[in-house]
């Protein structure tokens, strides 16, 4: 029988309607299992334990009463901390919002608790959703269940962590310049970047405006589809919300799929560890082999997409943090301050050019998929550092190609693409079109499917 701790959101639906588990027996299980292994992952700034299991007892009344809200009720889901799940502190992951407790909950959240979702708890990040791993904040950093000495990747970083340590097994992270597909990337895990405008961001901590996208993260492909499924959807009381079409749900196989292969990204703008650049090709090897046709796709520039993200990023996170910075600069970690002061110095003109050129890139990533169907790229170009290595984290954290995604708003899909020598995940990356998140879901099932990549060693522990 499959440990409870390793059920996927779909595998327990499953269970709780063919009447073999409770949603009180699951959550029993992973809170003796959080109490056991947290102390080696930080995946929690705070855990709800009695909330989640009064939540649970009432998914099962509802659920033995016939009242079924969907494949999410009785399922938890860890809330990363710039989230508001009311009556819980949204703190950042800072000590400048310790206290800052909030009075509803996000759209997501909401959607959620409507879908019967568990909210088991608020979610390790870096500060502000920005900077890396600090160990100069109130809460410790969230360590790789792969290796605890390594980072799992940001700012999603609890996550990432807890999903891969099996805490629970749905997430939500946020992503403005890649934050929930690296802890994908890192952890071995399914993170997928919406399309911009699809999930609303409202009751969400903003770091960048016009780059914030909110995010499922799961360990599977099927997972990620039914938690997307819950929280997509047109938010009026959102400016940024788009009105999506309703998603399609391609079957069968993906024979004939045009796959666009960025390589440039990772063989020449970006160039990356060998391991990485093998991990690709075996994954090209493997799509090929289930039927796609792969061909090789010309994007502008990793430097030039880099360097639009930065532009915005910068300067649209400081002006929501410039009172603080003038007013309380020393609550911040040493890496946040350095970040955020960054955007002091840019001017208007950068913020405009960096704009336009925004638009010259969405063309052209509009151009090659009007080719092919879908984009495939690096994601990170190194496995996760040892996190107590700041040189090494510095060098490789702004090392991969997820930041053109943020840039132009086509969704985006990161999950494992293999093993380091080290035994730490090697990653790839997958793009559609606007609003086809349901052919990068279909296309990430067959390939997990093919390549069957194993758990964490932290995943078989009982």
């Amino acid at each position: 029988m499959t440990p409870l701790h390793r059920l996927g959101a779909a595998g327990i639906a499953r269970a709780y309607r063919e009447g073999t588990l409770t949603p009180p027996r699951l959550l029993r299980h992973l809170l003796d299992r959080i109490e056991r292994l947290e102390p080696r992952v930080h995946a929690f700034v705070r855990l709800d334990a009695e909330a989640a299991m009064e939540a649970a007892e009432a998914a099962a009344a509802e659920l033995a009463r016939g009242r079924d809200r969907g494949p999410l009720h009785g399922v938890p889901v860890g809330i990363k901390d710039i989230i508001d799940v009311a009556g819980l502190p949204t703190t950042c992951h800072s000590r400048i919002l310790l206290d800052n407790v909030a009075t509803a909950d996000a759209a997501v959240v909401a959607r959620l608790r409507g879908a019967g979702a568990i909210i088991l708890g608020k979610l390790a990040t870096h500060e502000f959703a920005l900077g890396g791993p600090a160990f100069d904040l109130p809460f410790p950093p969230a360590r790789n269940p792969w290796n605890t000495d390594h980072h799992p990747g940001g700012s999603s970083s609890g996550s990432g962590a807890g999903l891969a340590a099996g805490f629970f097994p749905l997430a939500l992270g946020t992503d403005t310049g890649g934050s929930v597909r690296n802890p994908a990337s890192q952890c071995g895990i399914v993170g997928l970047k919406p399309t911009y405008g699809l999930v609303s961001r409202r009751g969400v901590f903003p770091l960048a405006f016009t780059l914030d996208h909110v995010g499922p993260m799961a360990r599977s492909a099927e997972d990620a589809a039914l938690l997307l499924d819950a929280i997509a959807g047109h938010d009026a009381r959102d400016p940024g919300s788009a009105p999506a079409p309703p998603p399609r749900r391609p079957g069968g196989g993906i024979a004939g799929l045009r796959v666009g292969f960025v390589r440039h990204f990772h063989e020449t703008d970006m160039p990356a560890d060998p391991e990485v650049a093998s991990a690709l090709e075996r994954a090209a090897a493997v799509l090929e082999g289930e039927g796609a046709v792969l061909r090789d796709v010309t994007l502008p520039s990793l430097t030039a997409f880099s360097a639009i993200n930065r532009a915005i990023l910068h300067a649209e996170a400081y002006a929501i943090h410039a009172p603080w910075l003038r007013e309380r600069p020393g609550d911040y970690a040493q890496l946040t301050r350095a970040s955020l002061l960054t955007g002091a110095f840019l001017s208007a003109d950068d913020l405009l050019r960096a704009q336009r050129a925004r638009g010259e890139m969405i063309e052209a990533v509009d151009c090659a998929l009007s080719e092919v169907d879908v984009l495939m790229t690096a994601s990170s170009m190194d496995p996760a550092a040892r996190i107590d290595d700041a040189p090494a984290v510095a060098r490789t954290y702004p090392r991969q190609a997820r930041t053109p995604f943020n840039v132009t708003g086509h969704p985006a899909l990161a999950m494992m693409a293999g093993l380091s020598t080290g035994g730490l995940p090697l990653s790839v990356q997958f793009v559609a079109g606007y609003f086809e998140e349901a052919r990068l879901l279909h296309l990430a099932a067959v390939y997990e499917r093919a390549a069957g990549w194993p758990a964490s060693p932290m995943m078989e522990e009982a």
